[in-house]
């Protein structure tokens, strides 16, 4: 297994009693969000030994798990980061970029379909332990190529 990193998506989020957390829904185009939609069906319920909640506004292309949460986002656009000399890291066959933030880590998929990001604080470092529990999914739903 390769080491990744995960770092924070720059949305804005919010905890609260309920397990709900606020979450910047992403517009894929048609090809991604049906992609993103399957994934979305394949996605565990715990991921790090955290217990899945309930993003808010509800959406076929956001899940969290845990408080602080660990956020994915699917169908997100290309990083910039993609764009520089920045390499990739491949955790159970799937290859993503990491990018340090403030307080842990975003990962964003690399060659896949399309774009799934995830977010990991730092208080769960390794943050790229919760790549090992998303991998199948992405692997099963979202394929191999250029988004």
């Amino acid at each position: 297994m390769a080491l990744a990193l995960v770092s924070m998506a720059g949305c804005t989020f919010t905890g609260d009693s309920d397990d709900s957390v606020a979450l910047a829904v992403p517009t894929p185009p048609a090809q991604a969000a049906a992609v993103c939609r399957a994934l979305h069906k394949e996605l565990p319920t715990t991921v790090n030994g955290l217990k899945r909640g309930t993003a808010e506004p509800a959406s076929d292309y956001t899940a969290v798990w845990g408080d602080p949460a660990v956020r994915l986002r699917c169908g997100v656009p290309r990083p910039e980061a993609m764009d520089s000399a920045t390499e990739s890291a491949g955790v159970n066959g799937v290859d993503w970029l990491p990018e340090k933030r403030k307080d842990g880590y975003r990962f964003t998929t690399v060659l896949r379909r399309a774009y799934v990001e995830v977010t990991v604080p730092g208080k769960y470092a390794p943050e790229v332990n919760a790549l090992l529990d998303l991998a199948k999914a992405v692997k099963k739903t979202v394929p191999k190529g250029v988004a």
